[in-house]
């Protein structure tokens, strides 16, 4: 084993995805040293994600990334669309139909309470354009030694210790091994080998489906007259019950029917050979398309697994799963990105405050407490999602056991005048319309929340809701994220979030009543932690003339908000009494596990 210059990091990551890049880049800010390890040599050249919800971009902002974000996402008027087809074209109905459409991540009707939720607005990035930009930011905070392409995990173990881990990294371009020995380390590996190592078990089905994914150059201008359209699902016979294929706009300079560059994916069962076969994946394509003679230029080819699983636990010693290494979803629902980044948001902060000695280790268990349910809801929401395109196909007619010539037959009656045809637009239309739980899923999306964990709860329920998985209610409620409201900040409009610092806990209270509280913050602060005091109201640098805050902070003016670094409600007083001060005390303590 060789020597490789590098002092031992605080934090080990190993995996340069967006999970991994985006805890280096977090914990850098921090001042935390960090070493990432990626096998590959080089960022993603695979489409994979693409879809950023405002959560992820308002970590993005914190990160410093959020403007090229934002520049490399399509005009808003591009993407905000999806829609189901039979095919793009085609001589007669059936062929090149569309079937259904849907307004989708915060477009059209959606459009102003997305907006009013969150001061980030929805993006749509490929990630072999994102993963690119994370990783420059990495080498920007970390310094580039520090992020380390084609350098490979092939040993992991706690070091004896039972104050870290001990690593063994092979350096894919000289072939030398050498050891790291880390405090903490982050398997952001997609669930490759970290989990394996540490025999850390997942449950959930796996294998569904072999999905197949082309990044091909195609001009389908001629067949696509929708620009609004981003993501497009095909329904014919082949689909055998559910969609047969799907394509997926990627620009990269023109968007809708212009785009140069596409994303088609096939599913195949597991042990069927054409999937493998390349002439009969760009067969499928076109047959799925309508289009035997178009002319394709394949860029890149990947398989991916269609399976909804999570790990069996997301802490062990001094080793944390995040991302897919902890729970892989189906990209129904667009949330296994989105996920992985919010792992890092809620373990960084946790991470970093045990390393400068502001909290106990006993905070470090709550990454797990929180984030394990969301990421168990968030694979079973997006399987649900996954029977959203079943539900369209059977209110078509389509079923697995058809022959092709009878499914189109089936699909053919949804077009006839006649009470049949009526009866079955009308149950396209309800499944089609049933798919916003997809689509439209806003509290999914920004309503996630922790009923335990690093918080106090004060017996308080959470809000009612008409759909949890569509509607969003913002509340101050502990555990729940921090709303969003415009205040004024000089001759700027900034939102609240902008008075949560990245390190340590503050503390969200009226301008009038900001004297006892901070006399109340410097008592927590005796336990070591740091508490810091922020204003809001006349006389203070942050102001509520329309009174935005108001409506939304859940306290009274002489009341507080206790936050946490990742913008969840750790405690919340509803007003002032004498006792506040030593309640404040205990509830610092026991959010950081003093």
């Amino acid at each position: 084993m060789s020597s490789h210059p590098h002092r031992a990091p605080d934090v080990l990551i190993v995996g340069g995805g967006p999970a991994g890049l985006s805890a280096a880049v977090l914990l850098g800010l921090r001042g935390v040293d960090v070493l990432l390890v990626e096998r590959h040599p080089a960022a993603s050249r695979l489409p994979r994600a693409h879809l950023l919800n405002q959560r992820s971009m308002e970590i993005f902002t914190d990160m410093g990334v959020a403007d090229a974000v934002y520049d490399l996402s399509p005009p808003q008027d591009r993407w905000h669309k999806v829609a189901w087809h039979t095919t793009l074209a085609g001589d007669a109905v059936p062929f090149g139909q569309v079937v259904g459409e849907l307004p989708a991540w915060g477009g059209g009707p959606d459009a102003a309470r997305y907006a009013a939720a969150s001061p980030a607005r929805y993006a749509n990035v490929p990630q072999l354009r994102l993963d690119p930009l994370l990783r420059t930011r990495a080498e920007e905070v970390c310094g580039a030694d520090s992020i380390r392409f084609h350098h490979e995990l092939t040993a992991l173990s706690e070091d004896g210790s039972g104050r870290g881990a001990v690593a063994t990294v092979r350096n894919r371009d000289s072939g030398d091994t050498y050891e790291v020995r880390a405090r903490y380390v982050i398997a952001a590996d997609g669930g490759r080998l970290c989990a394996d190592l540490l025999g850390i078990e997942m449950d959930g089905p796996t294998g569904l489906l072999d999905m197949v994914t082309l990044h091909a150059t195609m001009d389908l201008s001629k067949w696509i007259s929708d620009d609004e359209v981003l993501l497009r699902y095909f329904l014919a016979p082949e689909g055998r019950g559910s969609f047969s294929g799907v394509l997926c706009a990627m620009g990269p300079d023109r968007w809708g029917g212009d785009s140069t560059e596409w994303a088609a994916h096939v599913g195949y069962r597991t042990d069927d050979p054409e999937r493998n076969d390349l002439t009969a994946v760009l067969d499928r394509v076109r047959r799925v398309l309508g289009l035997p003679g178009l002319e394709i230029e394949v860029h890149a080819v990947s398989h991916w697994e269609f399976e909804g699983v999570v790990a069996r636990r997301q802490r062990q010693g001094p080793f944390f799963l995040a991302g897919n290494a902890a729970h892989r979803h189906p990209p129904t629902g667009g949330l296994g990105l989105n996920t992985a980044v919010q792992d890092m948001q809620n373990l960084v902060w946790k991470l970093d405050a045990v390393l400068s000695g502001k909290a106990g280790d006993a905070l470090l268990d709550t990454y797990e407490t929180e984030r394990r349910p969301v990421g168990e809801f968030n694979v079973r929401h997006c399987l649900n999602n996954a029977g959203g395109h079943a539900r369209i196909a059977a209110a078509l007619g389509l079923r697995a056991d058809q022959s092709e010539t009878e499914g189109w037959d089936a699909v053919t009656e949804w077009f006839a005048d006649t009470p049949t045809g009526e009866a079955k637009r009308a149950a396209v239309a309800e499944a089609v319309a049933s798919n916003a739980d997809d689509y439209s899923q806003l509290g999914v999306e920004l309503g996630y929340h922790y009923e335990t964990g690093a918080l106090v709860p004060d017996g308080t329920p959470a809000p009612k809701l008409r759909d949890p998985l569509r509607d969003y209610v913002p509340t101050t409620r502990p555990g729940h994220p921090l709303p969003h409201a415009w205040l004024d900040h000089g001759a700027s409009r900034e939102s609240v979030h902008q008075l949560i610092a990245p390190r340590g806990l503050t503390l969200l209270v009226d301008a009038e009543h900001a004297p006892r509280w901070t006399a109340a913050a410097l008592m927590a602060a005796a336990t070591g932690a740091t508490v810091r005091v922020r204003a809001v109201g006349p006389g203070a640098e942050w102001t509520d003339p329309e009174g935005e805050w108001a409506a939304v902070r859940g306290v009274g003016s002489g009341g507080a908000l206790l936050v946490r670094p990742d913008r969840h409600i750790a405690w919340r007083a509803p007003d002032w009494t004498e006792d506040r001060p030593a309640e404040l005390r205990r509830a610092v303590s026991s959010v950081l596990g003093l």
